[in-house]
């Protein structure tokens, strides 16, 4: 059965969430708004540090940084470990980023608490002090108490600082002009952008110069994503497709096709891929497909992209809003549109282990494993996996799955030779 909820509300920020990154190994971005309209609602994103004390995961605000009129529907993130980038989406054009850290020294008061708790004393409790250089180069806020001659209290911490770059046009749609999707090849070398006109371009990444521009689906595009290699890329859309490009040539490569129940017609929602962790590995590519009518069930979809087959599925009686894959490529976690739940799948048998029902109050947009390979210390110490959801109800949830214990195959085949020799004595006694 599905293991009981250990996470819960991370944060909570004042304006509505529509997607989500990992920027490094302790730190994510989040981004959202309210639109132009004039409704008092910030449009922008915030970069929250997260840390884990030994029994639940704790966020701290590093950054927020405002759009003006614009809101930030898309974004992704890279960082090879000297730069850290954000691109944005900002209605037709696509924002760059740089990332930078500089060190600040709080005193007294200002020095951030981790926990609402106060302490009833009125005094300041002083933290460990933690100088590891994989932290400094994840960006990772350090804090180092010391005291001077007049006996305040200071901290030194690591800031991140984010300056605006270029801005590119990356959608041209006749009726309403805007990118939808955005992506960063796992090299950092290429980024791809899809909106309303349906052409998917491809682009250098960070020179932002136009390298591709295939004329690729006859309506807008809803996501796409790079294979582990970067020499792929994966796209679907709302007039049903789903295909397979070359990144070096632009071309296509092939398109994945399947029957649906009754003929009924599906639409691709979210795409995502992954390698499989088999002795021979495999790319493959996970769909959730969403039926036109309401009434017959969605599907969560593995497929073998070399024979352009779905391997396994999983149905759904609901809508799916949301898609993500570990970093190691072990889980798969889904989220759904009308009850905001979200559910955690051993990736390779589409086995769930994990449901959060109604882990928001309204649909999820977007999903987020924390990382296991990225340089630096791993916050999911007492958990195999742990998620991160968002919502437009303006929270920020964390969703842990615990380690699953299991017996060695000796332990097991020990015990059944004890049985039969304890049965045979038992019979032996017996007479029998």
């Amino acid at each position: 059965m599905p293991r009981k909820n250990k996470g819960g509300l991370l944060a909570r920020v004042n304006f509505p969430l529509y997607t989500i990154q990992i920027l490094t190994s302790r730190h994510i971005l989040v981004g959202g708004g309210g639109g132009s309209a004039k409704t008092g609602v910030a449009n922008g994103f915030e970069i929250f540090e997260l840390s884990h004390d030994g029994v639940q995961f704790i966020a701290e605000e590093v950054t927020r940084h405002e759009t003006g009129p614009s809101v930030v529907m898309n974004c992704a993130t890279y960082n090879d470990g000297k730069n850290t980038w954000i691109v944005a989406g900002q209605e037709s054009h696509c924002q760059l980023y740089s990332v930078h850290s500089r060190v600040v020294t709080l005193e007294n008061g200002d020095i951030p608490k981790k926990s609402g708790i106060p302490n009833p004393e009125g005094l300041r409790q002083r933290k460990k002090s933690e100088r590891s250089e994989e932290n400094i180069r994840n960006n990772a806020e350090r804090v180092e108490e010391i005291k001077d001659t007049n006996f305040n209290v200071k901290s030194k911490k690591l800031q991140l600082i984010v300056k605006s770059m270029d801005s590119i046009q990356t959608d041209f749609g006749e009726k309403e002009a805007l990118q939808r999707i955005v992506r960063v090849s796992p090299s950092g070398k290429v980024m791809v952008t899809g909106g309303t006109d349906g052409r998917v371009r491809i682009w250098k990444f960070p020179q932002l110069l136009k390298l591709h521009d295939m004329e690729a689906h006859t309506k807008e595009i809803d996501d796409m994503d790079f294979n582990p290699d970067g020499n792929l890329l994966a796209s679907i859309a709302k007039d049903g497709r789903a295909v397979l490009w070359d990144v070096t040539t632009g071309t296509k490569n092939k398109e994945l096709t399947w029957n649906p129940p009754g003929n009924a017609k599906y639409l691709y929602k979210r795409c995502r891929f992954s390698m499989s962790e088999e002795k021979t590995p495999k790319t493959q590519l996970f769909t959730l497909s969403n039926a036109a009518v309401g009434k017959n069930p969605s599907y969560l979809q593995l497929w073998d992209t070399e024979a352009g087959l779905i391997v396994k599925s999983v149905s759904f009686r609901e809508t799916l809003s949301a898609l993500a894959v570990s970093d190691n490529g072990r889980f798969v976690a889904v989220g759904t549109m009308f009850s905001g739940s979200v559910d955690i799948f051993i990736a390779f048998s589409l086995q769930r282990v994990l449901h959060v029902a109604g882990a928001h109050s309204m649909f999820v947009t977007g999903l987020e494993f924390l990382p296991t390979r990225n340089d630096g210390p791993a916050i999911t110490s007492n958990a195999e996996t742990a998620v991160v959801s968002i919502s437009v109800d303006n929270r920020i949830c964390v969703h842990s799955l615990p380690f699953r214990y299991t017996v060695p195959i000796w332990v097991v085949i020990v015990c059944i030779i004890l049985s039969i020799f304890c049965a045979f004595v038992f019979c032996s006694y017996m007479g029998i």
